[in-house]
């Protein structure tokens, strides 16, 4: 056995020493670098292959989105009689949730509108944001106006009340002694274009009756002010069919309670200003529900608005709840465009005027379709030579309650 020089330089009777052996890696740092980077491009590469989410990749905007429960859970109370106090609303409804857009379809034209309604109840036309509180409209007397949680709503004042404040003007002592006849176009405000028709094409003795919808009604309902027309509001009501003939969205309906439907009336308020009363809009159950409109009735009277019926339900109770409350009422007696042709049109002009010369005052309605403006448009120039007298709906409003 041959011996090493570090086996001869050990002392004798000694154990050799080990001989101590260096380990080599079978890389270096910088290949370990890089084999680490591979097996996490490996594993991003696995993961975006086998994940299942379908946006992978895409950017991602996240939005918070808070409830306003505090102003939903307010508990409703009775409006004061006078100005400068904050109307309460309701109890969180049911009713009304989450943000959704509601289609309307105009009845006169079959033209269909989206409207957004938020958990707050606000509307406006879908792409365009909700408006919690519309801007009052010019020519309105700010003591008439009261704050509510949707905006600004119609009040009595001490010595004024908005159906005096906003009725049109006309020859009332004349109205006395005539036989008088008014008619009303309903179901504006939604549809510029019609809507515009029955402003500009129709004198200002033509009371005009808004709906709630649309994209900015109380613009439409300005400029119908501008032209002398006396306006209505209509309060969307609960028919035998709904939900399947629903009116829209916020309908008062005889399934909820007294201060929900309270709630949803004020919301209808604060859609524009200037209105001297309120008008059913459809509604043939609800309006034949003594227990459901006698709270309605009783606000509009306290807040000195009048009461338009349109006449369509036989079973209607708001003549008797409008006589305890001694308010402006009026009823529709004919609906002038039932059958929208011009001959069946031309016929019930001529019945309303007969009706006009029997009791003295007689209500027509009608919605804003092309032929019966244009057939109204030539039957009113022709009143005076018959010696009827058109009238706005106020005017014959108090003369059938002091006849």
């Amino acid at each position: 056995m041959t011996e090493t020089a570090d086996d001869l330089s050990a002392p004798l009777g000694q154990d050799k020493p080990r001989r101590r052996r260096r380990l080599r890696l079978p890389f270096t740092g910088l290949q370990a670098l890089g084999v680490l980077l591979l097996l996490f491009l490996a594993t991003f590469a696995g993961f975006a292959v086998f994940n299942k989410d379908p946006l992978g990749g895409e950017p991602i905007t996240r939005v918070a989105i808070r409830e306003q429960k505090a102003a939903e859970d307010k508990p409703a109370t009775a409006a004061p009689e006078s100005s400068g106090h904050e109307t309460k609303a309701a109890p969180k409804q049911a009713a009304p949730g989450d943000q959704k857009t509601v289609t309307i379809i105009d009845g006169s034209s079959g033209a269909r509108h989206d409207v957004m309604i938020g958990s707050g109840g606000e509307a406006a036309d879908k792409g365009e944001p909700a408006s919690a509180a519309p801007p009052i409209m010019s020519g309105v007397d700010q003591r008439l106006l009261e704050k509510s949680r949707y905006g600004m709503i119609p009040v009595a004042a001490a010595d004024l009340k908005p159906f005096t404040a906003y009725a049109a003007e006309a020859d009332r002592a004349k109205a006395a002694k005539t036989p008088v006849v008014a008619i009303v176009i309903g179901g504006l405000g939604v549809g510029a274009a019609k809507t515009a028709d029955a402003i500009m094409k129709l004198p200002g003795a033509v009371t005009l009756a808004f709906t709630p919808y649309g994209s900015d009604p109380g613009k439409l309902a300005e400029r119908a002010r501008a032209q002398r027309h006396e306006i209505f509001l209509q309060i969307p009501m609960e028919p035998y069919d709904f939900p399947d003939n629903d009116p829209g969205p916020q309908t008062l309906l005889t399934s909820l309670s007294a201060d929900q439907n309270m709630d949803r009336l004020y919301w209808h308020l604060s859609r524009m200003q200037g209105y001297a009363g309120l008008a059913n809009f459809m509604g043939a159950r609800f309006i034949a529900t003594d227990a459901a409109m006698q709270p309605i009735v009783r606000e509009a009277a306290k807040r000195g608005l009048g009461f338009f019926d349109d006449g369509a339900s036989p079973r209607s109770v708001a003549p008797q709840a409008a006589a305890s409350q001694a308010m402006p009422f009026g009823k529709g007696d004919i609906a002038i465009d039932a059958v929208p042709t011009g001959t069946e049109i031309d016929r019930a002009l001529n019945k309303l005027e007969s009706i006009a010369r029997e009791r003295g005052v007689a209500i027509g309605t009608a919605s804003a379709l092309p032929v019966s403006i244009e057939r109204l448009g030539a039957w009113i120039k022709t009143l005076p030579d018959r010696g009827v007298l058109l009238v706005p709906l106020t005017t014959a409003m108090l003369k059938s309650k002091s006849s």
